[in-house]
């Protein structure tokens, strides 16, 4: 029965704009109407709209006949968008047959909806290509007259059998028609007759034994939502399947001769398009994908009717040529606005605002100040109380304070010599801290003292041994000058310039540091294994010497001792035979170990909240810890545990004064002016490391809403190294992971899947000033754990920490995650925004190019050339004319634009 409407079935399958692809699902339905159709076998079917009840089976009868009538089955879509199928049969069953059975012919149906967001032609390059692939091969049916959805799909296989370059070999056609479809029999008894129902298109069979249903498994169907609700478009079904034995996707579309009835919101079928796909594909490539190309270009009325007037397979591909022209400009005009109404960030800086002194100062405080006080009571008071999360934030925060103080405190003590130690470095990190979490814009941000910080004062160190200078007078100049560079930068708003730097330029920057991190732990356990390892050898005479001497009073095998790995450690007894001394190469492995373990246990408890073991809170809890109880654990293993083996310590030698005014008066003027040029590039790399981690910190992603303080924030660093340059304290600035991994801390996160890849998105972030402060406090509290227990922490577990940050860090990082895509299948692609708007080729030409300026800014960064170190802040800015100038001559602007996109 062609073209008729099924009774209660909706025919305003909306032919208008506004459309969407969408799934409906089957829902329990009561009986509305019934009607008497007689199809070409002369079959009485009565259909009716029934209820179904998902707990006692779905059954109905007749008030009246005692006639039992079968269940509306709707088909409903797995993955993507659908369109529902049904069929009421009404067949004469005995009354004591229907007693029997009276639930016997329940079956269960899973049904799925998802909206599918029209494919963009503008900008997903993955929707020419498969248009360009199908015109290639194309598989176009015009007219055909087949009236079943069966004998239509048929005769679409056929197509493809026949056509010598879709062939494939090892393809089963009777196996994909039953794949396109979601069978389920039901017992009935009654007598054995075979139907196909031309106003359902598909087969009813009817036998002794069961009862079939044909269901379509996989579709799309565009949908346009109203005010009275949604309306189908009912004159075209696209029909998407996964197949395992096929090589590659195939593609074909049939216009049948009349509108075909195919039941509910397809009651007037005109176009019917086949995706067939192997399972394994890139993201973008799947059946799901290449339906939503041909689904968008068929949601148009207007395309669909200049297909209809199509006569020749030729004119139907130009008309599908031009309908992705038109969807191609189309998109250009709404994408042009949202991106300027996004950017108000990359539009031109003006003079002028560079001028007018202050004002970004003043806008910050403005935007900061109304609430100020909220960032003491967040989570504090109200209903949304997070004291549980503050108090794990709390504790990895001031681990993570503590610790790389500790390690750099260590570090500038060998360099210079003890004129800045470990306890100057912890009184600069508390004092410094308070004062930004108090009265900085964005209390979030974290400020320490950094490993480019660490190889600025070794430089400087080296040129006042080279010219006779005192340390502390020109170290305090030096400071001084970058000091009031910061000041001048935030008064003339230099902060906007950071409007220039893309997500990709960030991300190297980001991955730079990380690297440092991952040096500076390969270089401590080097000299480790220098010291102790190699240096053993050297040794040999004292050892066999000391063997000698004690091994008469152990009375021990000699050949067996000699012989036996543990000389290179031997015991020695000293001569008041009260202390035993373990040095050598068990040093070196043991170090290696509790640097390797410390980064096995802190990043497996990181990644626990991920794992189904305990509950919810308790793994939460142990992945905001994961730091603090890795470097507890393992300096217990590492000063208790093995206690006898010695092991390498940082330096502490009390200062007596803390608090000495540098003597700034005493270098000649030649001295304070070269103070200014080393200043100004330090204030190059204060400028862009506090710029560039605030801007991490609150990137969208974070969902942060109490605003942003560039300009502020930079003023308040600039008066904090001030003080701390003119009392010899290490300057300190916004410090890269352990910003962005404060917020974290601090976030709600939930994990989402698309495609079949997780995502983790922050849904919030409790905003407050309360982690930082407590955590600073208890930082300068630690002056008293000073020798001990502070000391207990061996310097491997301090490297293992710097493993942990740089590993930690580079989730989420883009450069990071594109560089890993060389390494992967391309059916492991994740389905990014990039992926999606960009050719993959293009794709690895802008990671290769990205790879290329880090290893430049590591090779100036890391130099052994001490003053190449100094200039690598002017390679940072260097990589701006590079991404506006350089790259758009290698990569499409659109392209360069889509990969430095936050989504």
């Amino acid at each position: 029965m062609n073209g008729v409407t099924p009774p209660g079935a909706s025919r305003k399958g909306g032919e208008g704009g506004g459309c969407a692809l969408h799934p409906l699902s089957p829902g329990k339905m009561k009986p509305e109407s019934k009607e008497i159709l007689n199809n070409e076998n002369g079959l009485s079917v009565q259909q009716g709209y029934l209820k179904c009840d998902t707990d006692d089976g779905c059954e109905a009868k007749e008030e009246t006949g005692g006639e039992e009538l079968f269940d509306a089955v709707n088909s409903s879509i797995v993955s993507g968008d659908s369109i529902r199928f049904f069929v009421n049969v009404n067949l004469e069953v005995p009354p004591n047959a229907a007693a029997e059975n009276e639930s016997a012919g329940c079956v269960l149906l899973h049904t799925s909806r998802k909206y599918l967001k029209l494919k963009n032609f503008e900008e997903e390059v993955r929707a020419h290509r498969d248009l360009d692939g199908f015109l290639a091969r194309a598989s176009i049916i015009l007219d055909e007259t087949a009236t079943s959805l069966d004998d239509v799909l048929r005769e679409m296989l056929k197509h493809f059998a026949e056509d010598p370059e879709n062939t494939e070999p090892s393809c089963n056609f009777e196996k994909i028609m039953s794949t396109l479809f979601t069978d389920s029999g039901t017992p009935r008894e009654g007598n054995g007759t075979h139907d196909v129902s031309e106003s359902t298109g598909m087969n009813i069979q009817t036998c002794t034994s069961h009862l079939k249903f044909h269901l379509l498994s996989d579709t799309i169907q565009g949908v346009t939502a109203t005010v009275t609700g949604v309306q189908y478009q009912q004159s075209w079904l696209c029909i998407i399947c996964t197949i395992k034995s096929l090589q590659r996707r195939h593609v074909c579309i049939s216009r049948l001769e009349r509108p075909q009835n195919w039941g509910e919101n397809s009651c007037e079928v005109r176009f019917v398009i086949l995706v067939l796909a192997p399972p394994k594909m890139k993201s973008t490539k799947t059946a799901t994908e290449v339906g939503r190309t041909f689904a968008t270009m068929f949601s148009d009325i207007t395309f669909r009717q200049k297909l209809l007037e199509t006569k020749t397979e030729e004119e139907f591909k130009e008309a599908l040529v031009h309908q992705r022209h038109l969807l191609t400009v189309v998109n250009q005009r709404p994408s042009a606005m949202s991106d300027g109404h996004k950017s108000h960030g990359p539009k031109p800086l003006k003079l002028h605002e560079f001028l007018n002194v202050g004002k970004g100062i003043s806008d910050d405080i403005a935007r900061r100040f109304p609430v100020y006080a909220l960032d003491f009571t967040d989570g504090v008071i109200g209903n949304n109380k997070a004291i549980g999360k503050y108090i794990t934030t709390m504790i990895f925060l001031y681990f993570a304070c503590l610790l790389p103080s500790i390690a750099f405190g260590s570090l500038n003590d060998e360099n210079t010599r003890g004129a800045i130690d470990v306890q100057k470095t912890i009184v600069g990190q508390c004092i410094g801290g308070l004062l930004y979490a108090l009265f900085s814009g964005q209390p979030l941000v974290v400020l320490l003292t950094t490993a480019p910080l660490a190889l600025y004062i070794n430089v400087i160190r080296g040129i006042c041994d080279d010219y006779n200078l005192d340390f502390s007078a020109f170290y305090a100049w030096i400071g001084l000058w970058n000091s009031f560079f910061l000041v001048m930068y935030s008064l003339f708003n230099f902060s906007l310039l950071m409007k220039l730097f893309k997500r990709s330029t960030e991300e190297i920057i980001a991955l730079f540091i990380s690297i440092t991190f991952v040096l500076d732990a390969f270089k401590g356990i080097i000299k480790v294994f220098k010291k102790y390892y190699y240096h053993g050898r050297t040794g040999d005479s004292y050892l066999e010497k000391a063997r000698t001497d004690a091994i008469p009073s152990l009375g021990i095998n000699t050949t067996f001792l000699m012989n036996s790995s543990v000389s290179r450690s031997m015991s020695l007894e000293n001569q008041t035979g009260t202390h035993d001394v373990h040095y050598g190469r068990e040093t070196a492995v043991l170090s290696l170990m509790l640097m390797l373990g410390t980064l096995w246990l802190g990043h497996t408890l990181y990644q626990f909240k991920k794992s189904p073991y305990l509950h919810a809170r308790v793994r939460e809890i142990l992945s905001d810890c994961a730091l603090p109880i890795s470097v507890l654990t393992f300096s217990v293993v590492g000063s208790y545990i093995f206690k006898e083996i010695e092991m390498s310590k940082f330096n502490y030698n009390p200062s007596e004064s803390l608090f000495v005014l540098a003597p700034v008066q005493s270098l000649s003027i030649g001295s304070v002016m070269s103070a200014m040029g080393l200043g100004f590039l330090l204030s190059m790399l204060f400028f862009i490391e506090q710029n560039i981690v605030a801007s991490l910190t609150n990137a969208p992603e974070n969902r942060l809403v109490k605003g942003t303080a560039y300009h502020w924030d930079l003023l308040l660093v600039a008066l904090i190294n001030t003080g701390l340059s003119v009392f010899g304290l290490p300057w300190i600035h916004a410090a890269f992971p352990h910003s962005p991994m404060h917020v974290r801390a601090l976030a709600y996160v939930e994990e989402r899947v698309e495609n079949g890849h997780i995502y983790e998105t922050i849904v919030s972030v409790k905003e407050t000033r309360l982690t930082s402060l407590v955590a600073n406090f208890l930082v300068g509290l630690s002056l008293l754990l000073l020798p001990f227990p502070l000391q207990w922490i061996p310097k491997p577990v301090l490297y293992g920490l710097f493993l942990y940050i740089a590993l930690t860090s580079i989730d989420g990082n883009q450069l990071f995650e594109r560089v890993a895509l060389l390494l992967k299948e391309q059916t492991a692609y994740p389905p990014t925004h990039y992926i999606r708007r960009v050719p993959q080729r293009k794709i690895h030409y802008f990671t290769g190019l990205q790879v290329l300026q880090l290893l430049i800014l590591c090779g100036f960064g890391m130099s052994p050339l001490p003053y190449m170190k100094m200039i690598f802040p002017l390679i940072m800015i260097g990589m701006i004319p590079i991404r506006y100038n350089l790259l758009p001559r290698i990569i499409e602007a659109k392209y360069l634009d889509a990969m430095d996109a936050e989504h």
